[in-house]
């Protein structure tokens, strides 16, 4: 494929940034899009129903989308489900470079998953930073120069750990003060494939622990959940009801 083809990128979880800047610069005029993200799309019946919404949002958005160029994380920074997406995606002809990105070190100071932005703020700046790390960088500024203040233990500072939900929504649930523990933690970090980071939690912080689910993650979700008499939650594609108010129950009562 010819560089000037190349138009839009689709990518999901955290590629490589060697690699990133390297696609960047060799087709700097190309739309990113993150295909984790549920965008409507129509659905594809290539994955079964019962699977995690994060791949099918993959598969749906790419048999839609059709990027000219896909850059797929297949390692520990993302899970087999991402790796078995890459091989089906490339088997159904379309251009994919995988990568494994498990350094450990250096990791960025944390500073966004410990402010009082807005939750969602926080969740969407952070993943946002992954192709354009300026984002990041202008976040921090704004944290230290107080426009954001690092929150600090309050009477009441509660936690979310996990993955960026696949329902967005439910992170307005929770107070601006709210600490991000997990994956996302680790991405702010640089390092996704930190498990270490990504099981650590403030065993003072009532903390609610998210899994999408079918997502091998929930094991880690579910066990520090009970470590930490946490609340866990697993939800297939959007928050019910029901849901939304176990959490909210769960804020108000610790």
């Amino acid at each position: 494929m010819y560089m000037d083809s190349i138009t839009r990128i689709g990518f999901w979880g955290y590629p490589d940034p060697d690699i990133v800047e390297k696609v960047k610069k060799n087709y700097p005029n190309a739309e990113w899009i993150d295909l984790d993200i549920d965008f409507y799309y129509p659905k594809t019946n290539i994955l079964p129903e019962s699977y995690c919404k994060i791949i099918r949002n993959i598969i749906d958005n790419t048999m839609y989308l059709k990027p000219d160029l896909i850059i797929a994380p297949i390692g520990k920074d993302k899970c087999d489900s991402g790796w078995f997406a890459s091989k089906i995606l490339s088997d159904m002809g379309f251009n994919v470079i995988q990568t494994i990105f498990e350094k450990l070190e250096p990791k960025r100071e944390i500073v966004i998953c410990e402010s009082s932005m807005p939750l969602y703020e926080k969740f969407t700046t952070i993943t946002a930073g992954i192709i354009d790390n300026k984002i990041i960088e202008e976040a921090v500024n704004k944290i230290k120069k107080n426009e954001y203040n690092k929150a600090g233990l309050s009477s009441f500072t509660p936690g979310f750990w996990g993955v960026p939900p696949n329902d967005l929504e439910i992170l307005r649930l929770f107070p601006d003060n709210t600490r991000i523990y997990g994956w996302t933690r680790c991405v702010e970090a640089g390092t996704p494939a930190d498990l270490d980071l990504e099981m650590y939690v403030d065993e003072n912080v009532p903390t609610v622990f998210y899994a999408q689910a079918f997502c091998a993650k929930a094991q880690l979700a579910k066990y520090l959940a009970d470590k930490y008499n946490g609340l866990y939650v697993d939800i297939d594609d959007y928050a019910s009801n029901s849901i939304k108010a176990k959490i909210e129950a769960f804020l108000r009562l610790r």
